[in-house]
């Protein structure tokens, strides 16, 4: 996933989980002042009852109950021997309205009605009381949602916590990025002098008679001058938007499987490259010296894995129902299971001179800057990577 994205999924959830709870606080801010408002209608009736001697107590008693009700809270009564008495707000509450006598014998050791005193003292303590038995209470949903409160922000605090330790690692590594990238074109602006220069150099000496031996040396310190001006040219595209030209990777692939066959060994520890890009065009839109770059990459961690044994290489071009693919395949020594994982880590590397950047970048010039897929796919010698290009 890109940064970009990242980011705003983080964004996304900080804001649906702040959204979330104040929308749970509110309610229960309502939920409180209902309670608070039964509470106020419960103690006026009581006071009423209590103040007039005239008035009959059956009535204030049923309004005094009927509010215990709304308030939700479960309230399970049982006599000394342990038979169901009276129930409120509880699955019991039809069974209490019954006779005694015909509730009994359905509620004597019923194991449900014990488990559910059991948890009802669990959430409060049970109060006994002389003439009417043991008061059994339980918490009301408000009671209940109130404890996620706590968990609601802790969680918010963490995700705020991990979005600032998020922002900050970006905007690191963002700076960081734009410092190697203002050196990477500087670097490349250095070297147009000396490039420039030693193309003259070479005009010269061409025009000059000169044996056949000198004639191919000056061919092959042009083809490495051509091949100093593409590097200095793909260092000026680090940090900018990848272009999106039609690139043919037919013909890539046979550029770059030519140019490492012209430098790899041939006598002792010879290794074979094979470059095959097919028959037919295989068109996409990108970046052709960034892929270059890429492919490149790939071939030169194939012939370091044959340097002192020799071996053939395989880079072929193919189209595929995902796109176009290049696999880039040796017969070398391959990669430790243990360590497929980590190939693609920048600073990474079995190699004793290694910089462990060359695989990192070319998985970045393959998935953030053409939307593709670099993989280290299972082989039975060796190892192959393929590249999906859209």
């Amino acid at each position: 996933m890109r940064r970009g994205a990242s980011f705003f999924v983080v964004a996304v959830g900080v804001v649906l989980l702040l959204g979330s709870y104040i929308v749970y606080t509110q309610r229960v801010v309502v939920e409180l002042r209902r309670e608070a408002e039964r509470s106020g209608r419960m103690y006026a009736r009581v006071f009423e009852a209590l103040a007039d001697t005239a008035a009959d107590a059956s009535t204030a008693l049923l309004d005094l109950a009927r509010d215990i009700g709304q308030s939700k809270v479960p309230v399970l009564v049982t006599d000394p021997v342990g038979n169901l008495a009276a129930a409120v707000n509880t699955p019991f509450d039809n069974l209490a309205r019954e006779s005694p006598a015909r509730a009994d014998p359905r509620l004597r050791g019923n194991e449900r009605l014990r488990d559910y005193i059991a948890l009802l003292d669990r959430q409060n303590a049970p109060i006994v009381e002389e003439g009417v038995g043991t008061v059994h209470i339980g918490d009301t949903p408000l009671v209940n949602g109130l404890r996620i409160i706590p968990l609601i922000q802790a969680g918010t605090l963490a995700l705020l916590l991990l979005a600032g330790v998020y922002a900050f690692r970006t905007r690191e590594r963002a700076d960081r990025e734009k410092v190697w990238a203002g050196m990477a074109r500087e670097s490349a602006h250095q070297l147009g002098t000396p490039l420039s220069s030693l193309s003259g150099w070479l005009e010269l000496l061409d025009e000059r008679e000169s044996d056949p031996l000198t004639t191919k040396a000056i061919d092959h310190m042009r083809g490495d001058l051509d091949r100093l001006e593409r590097v200095a040219h793909r260092f000026e595209r680090i940090g900018r938007p990848p272009r999106q030209d039609a690139v043919d990777v037919r013909d890539l692939v046979e550029q770059v499987g030519g140019y490492f066959r012209a430098r790899v060994p041939t006598l002792a520890h010879a290794v074979d490259i094979a470059a095959a890009g097919g028959d037919e065009p295989l068109m996409i839109h990108g970046d052709a010296v960034l892929l270059e770059w890429a492919l490149e990459a790939l071939m030169k961690n194939a012939v370091d894995a044959l340097a002192g044994r020799g071996g053939r290489i395989y880079i072929t071009s193919a189209r595929v129902p995902e796109g176009v693919r290049i696999r880039v395949a040796d017969d070398g020594p391959g990669i430790q299971r243990e360590l497929r994982q980590r190939v693609f880590e920048a600073g990474f590397s079995t190699k004793d001179r290694g910089w462990g950047v060359g695989l990192s970048l070319a998985r970045r010039i393959i998935e953030e800057n053409h939307g593709g897929r670099l993989m280290l796919v299972p082989s039975p010698r060796g190892a192959t990577f393929d590249v999906i290009l859209h």
